[in-house]
């Protein structure tokens, strides 16, 4: 055997000892990299055309016009105006009490409320007070009963000389007491007149409502007013005003004439 003889010998031998470990590599290339493409050509094939039916939503026009016209759906913000007095009031009043108590959150609309009834309450009781209402009797019931100027009865009152009665009260200077006694004349005069039914339990606005005559209704419901500010508010009243109410009280026993 020549010496190329063994270098071929050799060369087989040892290129024998790689051609398996080569042909593994091989079939591993060639299974990882034709999978996908298998994988993708599998999954091409399943696709199909979706034939389900479309159900198309159709826009109702004439809700939506409503929702137009419905002002709560309005989100175009109009321009906020000037506050009124009261809304200028309340937040003068209310920022006050912010800085004598500090913020109380939870007594905000309930202690708003609580000064408005207050308010009320106040105003209410002046123009009692100004019209010689008592409250109190209004709240139990009780109409304002004409109290007569001693312990006169209903027989005896009509017996009373007025006249007398108030020159001895403007003598006292109690103009107070005369006013009272004018008006229990003005009373008398238009119960002699059978313009009205004298009762000792019948509140003035009865005799006024009793009254006919629009003229004769309307002054003696100023005389009316001027009498009960006078005595039952305790206006305290000087000669000269005295003067004045005696004069209309006159004008009005001219006018019953």
């Amino acid at each position: 055997m020549t010496n190329s003889h063994l270098y071929l010998l050799k060369n087989f031998n040892y290129m024998h000892k790689f051609i398996p470990a080569f042909f593994i590599a091989l079939l591993m290339t060639v299974f990882l990299t034709g999978t996908p493409c298998a994988a993708v050509k599998k999954a091409h094939a399943i696709v199909r055309t979706d034939t389900s039916k479309i159900d198309v939503k159709q826009f109702d026009a004439k809700a939506i016009n409503n929702y137009h016209k419905d002002k709560d759906f309005n989100y175009s913000g109009e321009a906020v105006g000037q506050p009124t007095f009261w809304e200028r009031f309340w937040n003068w009043l209310w920022g006050k009490i912010m800085q004598l108590f500090g913020k109380v959150p939870f007594a905000g609309p309930f202690l708003k409320y609580l000064l408005l009834g207050l308010a009320i309450t106040l105003l209410i009781y002046v123009i009692f007070k100004s019209l010689g209402i008592d409250a109190m009797q209004l709240l139990r019931g009780d109409a304002k009963k004409l109290d007569l100027p001693y312990s006169e009865s209903l027989e005896n009152i009509h017996e009373m000389n007025f006249d007398a009665e108030i020159e001895k009260a403007i003598s006292r200077h109690d103009f107070r007491l005369a006013v009272r006694l004018l008006y229990l004349k003005c009373l008398k005069q238009l119960s002699d007149k059978e313009l009205i039914r004298w009762q000792i339990d019948k509140t003035n606005a009865a005799y006024i409502y009793e009254l006919t005559d629009p003229v004769q209704k309307q002054t003696f419901g100023l005389l009316t007013r001027q009498f009960e500010f006078i005595w039952y508010g305790d206006f305290p009243i000087d000669k000269d005003t005295f003067s004045k109410i005696n004069a209309l009280f006159q004008n009005f026993k001219n006018h019953l004439q």
